[in-house]
C-alpha cells in the first residue's frame, strides 16, 4: 500500500517510470529489487507472491506430476494481480511488479507437455488479453552457480530440492525471451556480483542508470562503476 502520494519527478527534474516490472529466474533479487525501489519512489508493490502457491513444494519435488497444478494457480494469481491493477488508479499506476505477465509461458513451455501446454495456452489468451504494458522492464541476470547460492542462502524449503539442470534451463529460457522482446524500454542488468540486498552503492548506481532511460535497450554492469 502506498502512504503519500508518491512524487514522480526525481530531484534532476527526471520523470520516474510509472509502472516498473522486475524479471529474472529463481533466486536472482528480482524481489529484493522491486521492494526497494518501491520504498525509494513511494511505490506500491505487485509481488508474485510464491508461497501462496499451494502446490509448488509438491512441484519442485516432482515436477511432472505437479506442473500443470502450479502454473495454473500462478497464472491465475499473476491474472488477478493485473486485474486489480486496472481497476485502481489506472490512469496515473505508480507501481513496481516483481513479474511480467508476458514471461508466464515460459515456465509452461518447459514444464508441460505437449497436452498440457495446449490446455495452458487457452487459458493464457483468455486471461491476459487487457494486460497493461509496463513503463520500463528491468532484467536480471545471474549465472546457475549464483542462483543455486542465493537459493540456498535464503533457505526456503520448498527450494531446496531445485536441481541444477532446471536452473540452467530456465536461465536459457529467459535469455532467448528478453532477446528478442520489445513490449516496453528494457534493462539488462548483470547481478551475479551486485549486492542490491545490503548495500546501497550498487543500488544508488542502478536508480541513477534507470531514471535516464526512455525508450530502447540498455545493459547495467556494476563493475563499470568501480
Amino acid at each position: 500500500m502506498r502512504g503519500t502520494k508518491a512524487i514522480n519527478i526525481d530531484s534532476k527534474g527526471r520523470k520516474r517510470p510509472s509502472y516498473i516490472a522486475v524479471e529474472g529466474p529463481i533466486g536472482v533479487g528480482k524481489t529484493t529489487l522491486a521492494k526497494r525501489l518501491a520504498a525509494s519512489f513511494n511505490y506500491e508493490i505487485l509481488l508474485e507472491e510464491a508461497e501462496q502457491n499451494p502446490f509448488l513444494e509438491r512441484f519442485y519435488r516432482n515436477r511432472e506430476q505437479a506442473a500443470l497444478a502450479t502454473q495454473l494457480f500462478f497464472l491465475f494469481q499473476r491474472a488477478q494481480k493485473i486485474q486489480d491493477l486496472r481497476q485502481t488508479d489506472i490512469f496515473e499506476p505508480v507501481r513496481v511488479a516483481d513479474f511480467l505477465i508476458e514471461k508466464d509461458p515460459l515456465f509452461a513451455r518447459i514444464n508441460l507437455d505437449r497436452e498440457e501446454y495446449q490446455l495452458y495456452e487457452k487459458v493464457y489468451q483468455q486471461l491476459t488479453i487487457d494486460a497493461p504494458q509496463p513503463d520500463l522492464v528491468i532484467y536480471l541476470q545471474a549465472s546457475t552457480d549464483v542462483l543455486l547460492s542465493r537459493i540456498e542462502a535464503r533457505g526456503l524449503p520448498a527450494e531446496q530440492g531445485i536441481e541444477r539442470s532446471y536452473l540452467e534451463r530456465l536461465n536459457e529460457v529467459y535469455s532467448e525471451f528478453f532477446l528478442y522482446y520489445d513490449g516496453a524500454p528494457l534493462l539488462i542488468v548483470n547481478a551475479s556480483e551486485i549486492d542490491l540486498a545490503n548495500g546501497d552503492r550498487d543500488y544508488n548506481h542502478l536508480v541513477d542508470y534507470l531514471l535516464d532511460i526512455r525508450s530502447g535497450r540498455h545493459y547495467f554492469n556494476p563493475t563499470f562503476f568501480g
